[in-house]
């Protein structure tokens, strides 16, 4: 099960309430606990990919970390990075890399 996600309110809920009621509520409440469709896993495996696709490295962090806590490994993320290197842009593989090894590492 999906743990009850805040950020949207932690950050944004006084500047922007609906999207922040949106982000935590619709989002990671009603989408991402869909997990009999999608498991947790892959959700996180197509989020991942799809932030690196668009060159959103600001989000990519948490969600990566978010992907660790999915089961996603080492090994997955780097082959995951990799692949999407050919396909979306060669800097795009090392922007994401170098966010990936320091919260892969750990």
């Amino acid at each position: 099960m999906v743990k009850k996600q805040t950020a949207g309110r932690d950050n944004l809920g006084d500047f922007a309430p609906k999207f922040a009621e949106l982000n935590d509520d619709v989002l990671f409440g009603q989408v991402w606990s869909r997990e009999s469709e999608l498991p947790a896993h892959q959700r996180s495996l197509i989020t991942i990919s799809a932030l690196i696709s668009a060159g959103n490295f600001e989000q990519l962090p948490a969600h990566l970390k978010i992907g660790k806590e999915n089961e996603i490994t080492k090994d997955e993320i780097a082959e995951v990075i990799t692949h999407l290197s050919f396909y979306v842009g060669w800097p795009k593989a090392w922007s994401a890399f170098n966010l990936a090894k320091d919260i892969f590492n750990d």
